[in-house]
């Protein structure tokens, strides 16, 4: 090894100490590195980390002249001290969220038990095992009880039970579910139980129904019901309780399934509540949940439904993968609407029907696939530019997150969710790695991992590569960097609204949201490595052909008395796929040969409620028929006609 020979100093007269033989150069830099990449820091002091130095010295002596230890130990805490500075901004935010975990989990938990009747302090009028959205009773009114927030929020009361976390939660659980077999059987503006009713996606605190205009129906809400219950009924059976299964929980889930088996390929409102549209997340939701409704079927010996169930779980399957948009990399949300289709319904989705044991399955779109971690880059990269309290911040560092960017809800803010959701898909698929030991890297997800080492290259790197090693070092702080940003605007007090304000942080809407606090808790036990029940995704395989499960159809004929000037023409559009869900450019045209009578035959979905319009089209003018919408049921079987005029 090369000795460097002394050289004159500036000032006259005086000459400088040796330089440092590069073995010394390479071991601080080693354990500067070891330092910093192992977290050392958090835990241990610099003056010990100094002292392993001064071992390790000892131990190299023959390389080191006695009378040079007092410059190299001086260097050491200049060299350690500029380390400690280049890892102060992962290890300060690790620590932000370590610490932030210690206070919000307590929080949390108490918030989401506090919005579940009776005995919550939030929930006061709500009956055994109803979830409140939130208690704020105006500007909005969120003093109701959802199926889709209700079945979310007990799937993960199910899960803390069932990791031995709070064995006193089996009583509430046993109230959500007399209170979702209640629920179940209540005539709503959707329908009953048998003609469409279990699509409505809230009702009153009290059980009864909620009966002005909302989007309706919602489809996402029997299969988050579902897997919640079945996750439950899992355990019982587990616990040598199948009797209770069969005898309670298994016809509310058979009900479900049965809806969504038949319901699937009909569009509903997404969970936003604002387009009725195919949506991934109801999609994605929907396949698991029958998935794990056939596995149930199977467990309890009921052999009736697990063909159909099984082939439409296909089918969802299959129209899964037509919500991939391969020339920009993302998954489109939803199909109707006029949006991009960027929207945290694909990272919900994504941990929401996450199984560790499918790895990193593309065909499921689960947390660590390519094709997820590519849309989950697209997503955040939409809201950098726009929130102002996102302003200044690195380009490949963590941002707030919101819906989506049209969103103008209360101005279109972020969500404490929706970042929080960002988060756990980076957790789940830090699990998954973890576990497997390596990660890969295709074409398709080559823009995400990017951020984080700028050459890096396609291929697969195992746990034993310093490309593997730095990118699950540089991703746990990214994941991170969400919650990060999420404590940051969280008040002092801990308390969760649905948004904070995109200017300022401020919080915003509904106060205390159920479902702000129930996600914070999932991403923390994401971080903590927690995994749910594996529900059969590995080794799934889309169908090569989709096939479209239009469930039971009765004819329908539409005739409206409307007297027209010429170039005038008179159309039908309504609330399911048929009636073209509300589109005027889309809708149905009636024939003029019976005028004044317009006419048009079509099929409808049997056993269903659904509103529909007349509309008027006159050289690119709409012209809608006056309010209220008209309503309608359609027959188990047969046909039908319906005779109106117009107004």
């Amino acid at each position: 090894m090369k000795d460097f020979s002394s050289a004159s100093d500036s000032r006259a007269g005086t000459k400088t100490a040796p330089r440092e033989r590069p073995t010394h150069l390479i071991l601080l830099g080693f354990l500067a590195a070891a330092t910093c990449y192992s977290g050392i820091f958090l835990r241990v002091r610099l003056e010990s980390l100094f002292v392993s130095y001064k071992v390790a010295v000892s131990s190299l002596s023959f390389l080191v002249p006695e009378r040079l230890h007092h410059i190299f130990q001086t260097r050491m805490r200049v060299v350690l001290l500029s380390v400690l500075g280049l890892c102060t901004g992962v290890f300060s935010q690790a620590g932000v969220v370590d610490s932030y975990i210690v206070k919000m989990s307590p929080i949390a938990k108490a918030g989401v038990l506090a919005n579940i009747g009776p005995d919550g302090t939030r929930s006061s009028g709500a009956k055994p095992g109803v979830v409140i959205a939130s208690p704020s009773t105006h500007d909005p009114d969120y003093l109701y009880t959802w199926t889709r927030d209700s079945s979310l929020v007990f799937k993960g009361i199910i899960d803390w039970y069932m990791r031995g976390q709070d064995n006193s939660l089996r009583g509430l659980i046993d109230d959500f579910v007399t209170t979702q077999t209640i629920l179940q059987q209540v005539p709503n503006p959707s329908g009953n139980v048998s003609t469409g009713g279990l699509g409505e996606p809230k009702f009153l605190i009290s059980l009864d129904a909620f009966t002005d205009g909302w989007g309706r129906p919602q489809r996402d809400g029997p299969a988050l019901r579902s897997v919640a219950l079945i996750t439950y009924a899992d355990w019982l059976i587990a616990h040598s309780n199948s009797s209770h299964v069969s005898k309670t929980i298994w016809p509310v889930v058979k009900l479900d399934l049965d809806y969504v088996a038949n319901k699937w390929n009909i569009s509903g409102f997404d969970l936003w509540e604002e387009l009725s549209s195919a949506s991934f997340f109801t999609s994605a939701v929907q396949h698991k949940a029958l998935r794990q409704g056939v596995a149930l079927a199977k467990n309890l010996g009921i052999t009736s439904v697990v063909d159909n169930w099984t082939t439409q779980a296909n089918n969802i399957l299959c129209l899964m993968q037509t919500y991939w948009n391969p020339s920009e990399l993302f998954i489109t949300s939803n199909t109707q609407g006029g949006r991009s289709g960027k929207d945290a319904n694909s990272a919900l989705a994504s941990i929401h029907t996450f199984d560790a044991d499918a790895g990193c399955d593309a065909v499921t779109f689960q947390p660590c696939s390519d094709k997820a971690l590519a849309s989950l880059k697209v997503y955040v990269d939409s809201f950098r530019s726009e929130y102002g309290i996102n302003k200044g911040i690195s380009v490949n560092a963590a941002v707030a997150t919101g819906r989506y960017t049209e969103d103008i809800y209360f101005g279109g803010n972020p969500w404490y969710l929706t970042t929080a959701a960002v988060s756990e898909q980076l957790y789940d698929a830090l699990i998954v790695w973890k576990r497997q030991g390596s990660l890969s890297i295709t074409s398709i997800s080559l823009p995400f991992f990017r951020q984080f080492i700028p050459a890096v290259g396609t291929g697969t790197y195992t746990s034993s590569s310093k490309t593997y090693k730095t990118l699950i070092n540089a991703i746990q702080n990214h994941a991170d960097g969400f919650l990060a940003v999420n404590a940051k605007y969280t008040p002092v007090d801990g308390s969760l609204a649905e948004q904070y304000g995109r200017e300022d942080g401020s919080p915003l809407s509904a106060t205390h949201l159920t479902w702000s606090y129930a996600a914070t808790l999932s991403a923390f036990a994401a971080r903590k490595g927690a995994t749910p029940i594996s529900w059969g995704a590995k080794g799934l395989k889309a169908p090569a052909v989709c096939e479209d499960n239009p469930g039971p159809l009765v004819g329908a004929t539409f005739n409206v008395v409307a007297q027209t000037i010429p170039g005038e023409s008179i159309y039908l559009t309504g609330s399911v796929d048929q009636l073209k869900n509300w589109s005027p450019d889309n809708a149905v045209p009636l024939s003029a040969a019976g005028y004044p009578t317009w006419s048009v035959s079509l099929d409808l979905p049997a056993s269903t409620n659904l509103e529909y319009k007349y509309i008027r089209k006159k050289d690119g003018a709409v012209t809608w028929e006056s309010d209220p919408n008209n309503l309608l049921t359609t027959p188990d079987t047969g046909s039908f006609v319906v005779n109106d005029n117009w107004r």
